[in-house]
């Protein structure tokens, strides 16, 4: 961890940052965190935080929840969003899943992205893919209707498997026929890998529907 990831940890952790406790997780207080009620938009597996910041720079009007396993990552998020003044990013720490489980209620998403995820890529470890019909349809129950799932990934099999199981859930609608184009989505290191070692970048963005 560089000394200025150190540093943002140490100093805006407790304001700015929360650990997802698996045995006992809060209640996400979203007016105690931000200091507001806005469109809040979760992304689950930040990585050293590029997306996040990037979005969060040009949509001030909601707020940005970044979670992770990676403190490293959280802490550079937090020095990034701090050295360019922006009020509306915020760090978890811990099992996405959780917190989506136990601390967030129904309907309360603007958006929820998922960027890059660990593909897994052995077959015995498909299982362990975060874009799965459970996690999707908790997902789906998270989001407000019309709310947006988007999801990116540079693994073939996994983008199909990430369309399948999105398509089949019916609370979703493609927002688009069959993937969607990369858009304005940031170009994460992660994506910028997955180019250079010739692998296709593939984006899918739902709605709930209902």
């Amino acid at each position: 961890m560089s000394t200025t990831s150190a540093d943002a940890l140490a100093r805006l952790w407790s304001e700015r940052g929360f650990d997802i406790d698996d045995d006992a997780v809060v209640a996400l207080d979203q007016h105690r965190l931000f200091g507001r009620i806005a469109p809040l938009v979760v992304e689950i597996g930040s990585g050293m935080g590029d997306a996040t910041i990037a979005m969060a720079a040009t949509d001030p009007g909601r707020d940005y929840l970044a979670i992770d396993v990676h403190t490293p990552g959280l802490g550079n998020l937090l020095a990034q969003a701090e050295a360019l003044g922006l009020t509306n990013i915020r760090a978890a720490r811990g099992d996405a899943v959780e917190l989506l489980r136990h601390g967030i209620d129904s309907g309360a998403l603007d958006a929820i992205h998922v960027f890059f995820p660990d593909p897994w890529p052995k077959a015995r470890h498909h299982k362990r893919r975060i874009i799965d019909p459970d996690r999707v349809a908790l997902m789906r129950d998270r989001l407000r209707v019309g709310g947006v799932l988007h999801t990116a990934t540079d693994w073939p099999d996994y983008a199909e498997q990430m369309l399948e199981v999105l398509t089949a859930e019916g609370g979703l609608r493609n927002l688009h026929d069959g993937f969607a184009p990369r858009g304005e989505r940031p170009v994460t290191k992660y994506e910028r890998r997955g180019t250079n070692a010739g692998r296709p970048i593939h984006d899918c963005v739902f709605a709930r529907s209902s």
